[in-house]
């Protein structure tokens, strides 16, 4: 694929588009199109420009990035108390990781945009009706009697974005993030006390630093350091938090990208023959290429090679050495640092077969990326009763591999994509989707608040679990056990009996 053509934010409609939806009135659709392109941005360009540079970091192993959230958003889901339990679980999961690992963690949510959802068949039967799949919730309805796609569910997506978003930013800005109360990201409903133990001893721990730092007049002032360059601050209180969603549904994503002045490095490494001005996507600061639409030749590739946002890219079973090497050429051309993310999702009994040969491929190609292992996707069953839902053991065992694998190869993990959530039901109690973890959910106990209409989801506890033995991990890694690798495969057994 030449990557010197012309791009424009619709130069994607020339090539095939899978995945795509087929409205019954196109006049309808092109008229909420044109309405969206008048709505104000939801990022801004200093936002991306500044992750572009924390990933930068990831990538040269100075940072590790959390990418997690929910598999697909909801619209009814759009509520203060969800949104508030995403992102203390995030809040919660990153201070975990940072305590072992000692290093900044880059947090992107899969929130304020992912309400799109791939499908392997345009139609689904329920019951003996064959239907349209159910395309997520800015597509079409869960209800099998509202499967007709309606592009006015673009619109609602982009205002429930503009609500969550907008409510993210409130919490972050109010103080919610605060390290000086860490504790108001509730454990109170989580069943194990060992994990509120564990947690707490971290919260008491930074207390105590920060009580000392205060003491001895460290905190009385701010410093710049390298990590927070890369634009203005936006999303954060005293953290910054980042937004993602699949960019599936090309219309609505070429009508959110507008052109604006570039920002931060770049301005200063203009020349004469380096552009002034750049297309951002302006829906959600990283978006990322799923397994199903990654084709050379496909709009998918085509519409990202020309946004300055920070992309992922899925990379499973199927994705061949050489083509993942042409792909990043294609998208990535300038091997342009922060710019690329690899999401690795094999499945915890194929990985050994295809990421070591994908790792020694990148290298050798001399593009920079950060490796970041989605141990979810490739780990879905079925349960006896219908239900899709995952092992905790067998997530384990893949993320456990991919650290391991990466370190044969002389390579580094820079991260992890997760489906998780800290969403409660009225009783207080977390989702049951996965199986295993402290709480050793069993199949039978699916039902109980299976919650999810995509994917199934870690709860609350089950995330902690991760979130602890990754950081365990680090900190072995940190003091310099050499054997840090095998204490966390022990741990890693001992969870997942």
């Amino acid at each position: 694929m030449a990557t010197g053509t012309m791009w424009s934010p619709s130069s994607w409609t020339s090539k095939p588009a899978v995945q795509s939806v087929e409205y019954p009135d196109q006049k309808h659709l092109d008229s909420v199109l044109a309405k969206i392109t008048t709505l104000p941005p939801l990022v801004t360009p200093a936002e991306i420009e500044r992750l572009r540079y924390q990933l930068s970091a990831v990538q040269r192993n100075e940072a590790f990035l959390l990418h997690a959230g929910d598999c697909a958003e909801s619209f009814d889901a759009c509520t203060q108390e969800n949104i508030s339990a995403k992102i203390g679980l995030i809040l919660s999961f990153s201070l975990i990781l940072i305590w072992g690992a000692r290093l900044p963690v880059v947090r992107i949510g899969r929130i304020a945009g992912q309400y799109a959802k791939p499908r392997s068949s345009q139609t689904e039967k329920i019951g003996d009706t064959q239907v349209l799949s159910f395309r997520g919730d800015n597509v079409n309805g869960l209800d099998p009697n509202d499967r007709t796609p309606d592009p006015e569910r673009l619109l609602r997506a982009y205002f429930h974005s503009s609500a969550t978003l907008n409510y993210v930013r409130g919490l972050l800005t109010s103080g919610f993030a605060s390290l000086h109360h860490p504790r108001d990201w509730s454990l109170s409903h989580v069943r194990s006390r060992s994990l509120r133990r564990k947690y707490e001893r971290i919260t008491e721990g930074l207390a105590d630093a920060l009580d000392f730092s205060h003491t001895i007049g460290v905190d009385s002032g701010r410093e710049s350091v390298p990590f927070e360059r890369g634009g203005d601050r936006g999303v954060l209180g005293e953290v910054d938090f980042y937004t993602s969603h699949e960019g599936l549904m090309l219309g609505y994503e070429q009508a959110m990208t507008r052109e604006f002045p570039l920002v931060g490095g770049d301005v200063d490494a203009a020349g004469p023959e380096k552009p002034k001005a750049g297309f951002y996507n302006s829906s959600a600061h990283f978006l990322w290429i799923g397994d199903r639409t990654r084709q050379l030749d496909g709009a998918h590739v085509e519409y990202f090679r020309g946004i300055r946002n920070p992309i992922g890219i899925k990379v499973g079973p199927s994705l061949g050495n050489e083509e993942l090497v042409e792909l990043l050429q294609t998208v990535n051309p300038g091997k342009e640092p922060g710019r690329i993310t690899l999401i690795t999702r094999y499945g915890a009994s194929k990985i050994r077969d295809h990421l070591p040969g994908h790792i020694q491929a990148v290298r050798g190609s001399g593009h920079p990326v950060a490796w970041v292992c989605d141990p979810m996707h490739g780990n879905t069953l079925t349960s006896a009763s219908g239900l899709k839902t995952r092992n905790f053991s067998t997530i384990i065992s893949e993320l456990t591999s991919c650290i391991s694998v990466h370190s044969e190869c002389h390579s580094r993990l820079g991260g992890v994509s997760l489906e998780f959530t800290g969403e409660l039901n009225e009783e207080g109690f977390s989702v049951t989707e996965c199986l295993g973890g402290s709480m050793e959910l069993s199949e039978d106990q699916l039902e109980l608040r299976y919650q999810s209409f995509c994917d199934p989801r870690l709860n609350f506890e089950q995330s902690l679990d991760l979130a602890f033995l990754i950081s365990n991990y680090f900190k072995e890694e940190r003091c310099g056990n050499a054997k840090a690798h095998n204490t966390f495969e022990a741990l890693l057994g001992s969870k997942s009996k």
